[in-house]
Order: C-alpha cells, then sequence, then structure tokens
C-alpha cells in the first residue's frame, strides 16, 4: 500500500493578483492523480489511459404489445409480380367456383324440364359437357350434353337404362334463367332393356333370362299350368323392327310334365304333347299301361300294330311282353299326340298317369299365347321434330342393349 503524499506548503507564497485568474481547485487535485496503480485490472496505466469510457444503450420506448415487435406480412414481402400472379390465382378460383355453381342450377334446371316434358317418373341425370359453362351459354351454344334416365316405361317391359349424349347443341336462350328450348343437331344413345328387369316383369321371379350368342335369348324357369308347375324352356331370336323398334322370334318353346310327357305348342307332327323316352319305355315294361294303350283302336292304329297281333296281346302277357319289348314299339310309342287322346280317351291318359285337366288347359294353351308371355318387343317413341333411328340390337350379359342415333332434335318452344 503506498504511503500519502505529504503536502508541503509553498515555501515562497506570491501575494495574490486580483488581474490573475483564481486557481481551479479541480486541476489541483487532477495534478495530484499519479494514475492507476501497477496491476490494475484493464492493463497498464497507459492503456488504461488510452480505453474509451463504456457507453450506455439510446433509450427507446417499451414495447407493451405481446410477442414482442410487429411481425411484417408475408404478402408484403413478396415481389411486385409474386402478388400479381397470387391474386390472378385467387381471381380464377372465385371465377371457376362462379362457373361450376352455374353449371349445376343449369343441370338441376334441364333435369326438372325434361322430367316435365316427358313425363318420368323421377328427373333424369343430366351432365353439360365442356369448359367453361358461363362463356357456353354466352355464345348459347354448348359443346355436348348427357342425359341418363332409369327406369323408361316401354310396352310390357321397362327399360333399366336410357342414355343419350347431344352434341353441339344451340340455345334458344336469354340468359341462365331464361332458356327456352334447345336444338340438337346430332345425338347417340344406348339403351339398356336387362335381364333382371326381364325376369321380374314377364317372368314374375319364376322365368329366367339369359344371353346365348349376339341376338339370342334362352328362357327357363317354372310356368303354373291347371295347378301344375311345369317347366318351361324357350328361345328368343332378337331382331329390328322397322327403324325405332326392336322384337322377339320365340322358338323352341317346350313345357315338360316332370319326366312323363313334354308339351310342345304349334300344328306340326313333332308338336302336342308326347311322352318321354322315359316315359315310353315304362310303357313298355309295364303292363297294365301296355294294355291301357292298346286297348284304344285308335292308339293301337297310330302305334302300327295289327288288330290281330293286339288280339293276342291283351290276352296272353308273354306276346304283350314279346309286341311291347321291342325297340320300334318304344319309338311308337313317343310319336303319340296325347292331346289328340285327352277328349274322346281320359281314361287312357289316367292310366298314364297324366291329369285330364291338365291336358285341357294345355290344349288351350297355344303357340301365339305362350309366344306372347315371352314377347320382348318394344318401340322407341317418334319425335315430333327431326328423326330417332336404332343403329344395332346386340345381346350382352346383362340384357339386350341397343345403339341408337338422332338428329334435328329440338326440345322446349322456340
Amino acid at each position: 500500500m503506498r504511503t500519502p503524499h505529504r503536502i508541503d506548503p509553498d515555501p515562497h507564497p506570491r501575494p495574490y493578483d486580483r488581474s490573475e485568474a483564481p486557481p481551479d481547485p479541480n486541476e489541483e487535485l487532477g495534478a495530484l492523480d499519479d494514475g492507476p496503480p501497477d496491476g490494475y485490472p484493464g492493463g497498464t496505466t497507459e492503456q488504461w489511459a488510452e480505453q474509451e469510457p463504456e457507453r450506455e444503450p439510446e433509450w427507446s420506448p417499451p414495447v407493451h404489445r405481446r410477442g414482442g415487435r410487429r411481425r411484417r406480412s408475408r404478402f408484403a414481402g413478396l415481389p411486385l409480380a409474386a402478388k400479381a400472379v397470387v391474386s390472378l390465382v385467387v381471381l380464377a378460383a372465385f371465377v371457376t367456383l362462379a362457373d361450376r355453381w352455374a353449371l349445376l342450377y343449369a343441370e338441376h334446371k334441364a333435369a326438372d324440364t325434361l322430367k316435365d316434358q316427358l313425363d318420368l317418373a323421377a328427373a333424369p341425370e343430366v351432365e353439360i359437357g365442356g369448359f367453361p359453362f358461363l362463356t357456353q351459354l354466352a355464345g348459347k351454344r354448348l359443346d355436348s350434353v348427357r342425359v341418363t334416365v332409369p327406369d323408361v316405361s316401354a310396352d310390357r317391359v321397362s327399360l333399366a337404362k336410357v342414355s343419350a349424349t347431344a352434341h353441339d347443341i344451340r340455345l334458344d336462350a336469354d340468359g341462365l334463367t331464361s332458356v327456352r328450348g334447345a336444338h340438337v343437331p346430332r345425338l347417340d344413345g344406348d339403351v339398356l332393356l336387362s335381364f333382371a328387369d326381364l325376369n321380374r316383369e314377364l317372368g314374375a321371379s319364376q322365368v329366367m333370362f339369359t344371353g346365348d350368342g349376339r341376338d339370342r335369348v334362352k328362357a327357363h324357369g317354372i310356368l303354373p299350368v291347371a295347378g301344375h308347375d311345369l317347366r318351361l324352356r324357350a328361345e328368343a331370336t332378337i331382331r329390328r323392327q322397322g327403324e325405332r323398334g326392336i322384337g322377339t322370334q320365340i322358338g323352341g318353346i317346350r313345357l315338360d310334365i316332370g319326366d312323363l310327357a313334354t308339351y310342345r305348342p304349334g300344328t306340326r307332327a313333332s308338336d302336342g304333347l308326347h311322352l318321354t323316352a322315359k316315359a315310353s319305355a315304362d310303357v313298355a315294361r309295364e303292363t297294365r299301361k301296355a294294355k291301357a294303350l292298346l286297348s284304344v283302336p285308335a292308339v293301337a292304329q297310330r302305334l302300327g300294330v295289327p288288330r290281330a297281333a293286339v288280339r293276342e296281346a291283351l290276352s296272353d302277357d308273354g306276346k304283350l311282353a314279346e309286341l311291347t319289348g321291342s325297340p320300334r314299339f318304344a319309338r311308337q310309342a313317343q310319336t303319340l299326340n296325347l292331346i289328340d287322346l285327352a277328349l274322346d280317351n281320359p281314361e287312357v291318359l289316367r292310366g298314364l298317369g297324366l291329369d285330364p285337366d291338365l291336358l285341357d288347359a294345355l290344349s288351350q294353351l297355344t303357340r301365339p299365347a305362350l309366344a306372347d308371355r315371352l314377347s320382348l318387343a318394344f318401340r322407341l317413341p317418334e319425335p315430333k321434330t327431326g328423326d330417332m333411328r336404332l343403329r344395332y340390337v346386340r345381346v350382352e350379359k346383362d340384357g339386350i342393349r341397343v345403339r341408337l342415333t338422332g338428329s334435328g332434335l329440338a326440345l322446349g318452344s322456340s
């Protein structure tokens, strides 16, 4: 520790001169300062003297807002070109939204109009093609309109689905809400007559329809006749009828009465009610049934058995077995038309196990009557203006598909 300096009084004081400035006590005190002691933090005395005094931070007003200072918007930091692009995207989004809203409104309006004008049970599905819609509406021309109508009544059956696409439609309109009509230069359509609908409406869930090639349909199932369930088999050939209709040519109609007999309506020799091969063989083996047939002279004559042989067979079982055991007898038995025997010889039919009431009902079930039950025909409506016709008919897995085309059609009032 340093020894304090001694301050000696001036041994030769000068007299005070009033013209001189009075001495500054601070300067006198500064002259007495020897500087910082050696080893003082911050270096030597000379280095400490050269160091600048520490400045106090400038005062700034306090920020009372939560989160500190206000942040700048990201959009404000974007360049001008980027701002323009973002603005265009937003504007395009609003324009697209307005266009889609107008499109949905127009589709709904068109569906209600078609429902009323075509007298449909439900509004059809309408899909307007092309983009944007508003520019098409302003130009009074639509690129395409697709209309789908389910369950359209067509004579005795329902068309499962009718789809049509109109192209280059010209509108008669004064705006979105005042469309008075439309002109269709060209239309392409598709009609489906499904087998599921045919099964429900024609077969009453007992007759099933299936495809058999490009133009043939098979029908098979159960047909109730006079309290008996007969197995039905039939074939239908699909054909065009004129420019707007299709029809069916029914063939191969067959009703099976168990394993006993088969009925085919018609006037040919192979038509009528005939024993099956199994039933004919049973008649040849069973004495009672064989005698029942031979006891009727008309039957014996149709079988080609001489009267003398018939008398021997009826009186001698051995002769009967010899006669009926020949293959010729079984074949001849199958050629008998039992319908012809039903009126005059009902007892013979009972002996063979057949119900006479059933045979009477079968005699009234003619070929046209059965064909009418299986008819698949329908016809397209004739338009008031323009032309609509069928292009082709084809049998597919799900049903009968018909392609149609139209031109010069008009909808609504011009």
